[in-house]
């Protein structure tokens, strides 16, 4: 068990820009996201367990072929899993949540070669808050003061009332309680900022893939888009009620996204970062540049139309130098998928 509470989402995030690259140069994680909680999970050793796992339960499966044994004799030895786990409560509950990155440590901290993670969470309570996550459980001197001295005081007043108030009749024996599995315990997560504005309430999060943008629709109508570095609003849009966002990447230079020539092949310079924002009620999605620049295309969509990502970037090749950023549409009528244009021409 890793924590007693609803997930919320599954965030799946990577550095790995195709599928042909080889693990040793990827970095992959995903977190899961439940009310005031956060854990997250190494990719690698996710993928590395995985493996494991899988030749061993082949190998243990050809073995009992050979034997003739049945299925049901199959033992899956359990392994633990390693994960960090953060309690990002602080401000209320949290309806979306992510990591966005590695920060650097507090000024008045001491270099450790702990990571510290900065994550980002919104709610009811608070519409953004973030947090700078540690992989150090340790508490302050206090805290372990308090640690050590309250369970010795409380067991102490505890055993002297069991000596005045003992009952005179002997209590039944209470049959052994099973070993119940209990969570780990948090690492330490130090509040960096939050934005209350009653009643508005933060509903999602879209992360950029660098993770220093971050898009937040709220109850009001709104999207922010925030900085997530400086942890700053650097624009907002409005009148965008149950609207959903999800990055892009689209070509800007006119004589490139109007040439159809093979001899030349687009570059990750030739493409700029953008946000396309699906707004359901006005049947519309407007795909913006980044940070402040225009408004590129408007699309039409059919009602009950959905933004779709996938996780990694299809149709990479040895031929190809750059897979950019793609944004697939789920038609609600037709129920056909397609994926928004690249370009400005078409």
């Amino acid at each position: 068990m890793i924590y007693p509470g609803r997930v919320l989402k599954l965030r799946v995030r990577g550095t790995k820009k195709d599928l042909i690259q080889d693990n040793s140069s990827s970095s992959e994680e995903f977190c899961l996201i439940m009310p005031g909680v956060i854990a997250r999970f190494d990719g690698s050793v996710v993928q590395n367990m995985l493996q494991k796992w899988f030749e061993e339960a082949h190998a243990q499966l050809w073995n009992q072929k050979q034997k003739g044994q049945d299925s049901e004799d199959f033992d899956n030895s359990q392994q633990k899993l390693p994960y960090q786990l953060w309690n990002i409560g602080k401000y209320g509950t949290c309806a979306d949540a992510a990591i966005t990155g590695i920060m650097p440590p507090p000024l008045m901290e001491q270099q450790s070669s702990q990571r510290y993670y900065c994550a980002v969470a919104v709610g009811d309570d608070a519409v953004i808050s973030a947090y700078r996550l540690s992989e150090d459980k340790g508490r302050s001197l206090v805290g372990a003061i308090l640690s050590k001295v309250v369970p010795a005081t409380f067991s102490t007043i505890a055993s002297f009332s069991k000596l005045i108030w003992r009952s005179e009749h002997t209590s039944p024996v209470k049959s052994p309680k099973k070993l119940e599995q209990k969570p780990q315990p948090f690492a330490r997560a130090s509040p960096l900022t939050c934005i209350k504005d009653h009643p508005r309430k933060g509903e999602k999060l879209t992360l950029s893939p660098s993770g220093t943008l971050a898009a937040i629709t709220d109850s009001l109508g709104r999207i922010l888009l925030l900085d997530t570095q400086a942890l700053v609003v650097v624009r907002l849009w409005k009148g965008y009620r149950d609207a959903s966002c999800l990055f892009m990447e689209m070509l800007v230079n006119k004589d490139l996204a109007s040439s159809s020539s093979t001899c030349y092949e687009s570059m990750k310079s030739d493409y700029c970062l953008c946000l396309a924002i699906h707004a359901p009620r006005k049947g519309i999605i407007e795909i913006w540049q980044m940070r402040t620049g225009p408004r590129l295309r408007t699309i039409s969509c059919a009602k009950g139309s959905k933004m779709l990502q996938p996780s990694y970037r299809f149709g990479a090749s040895m031929s190809s130098p750059y897979v950019p950023l793609e944004v697939f549409l789920l038609n609600g009528d037709s129920g056909q998928i397609s994926v928004l244009n690249r370009t400005l021409d078409s």
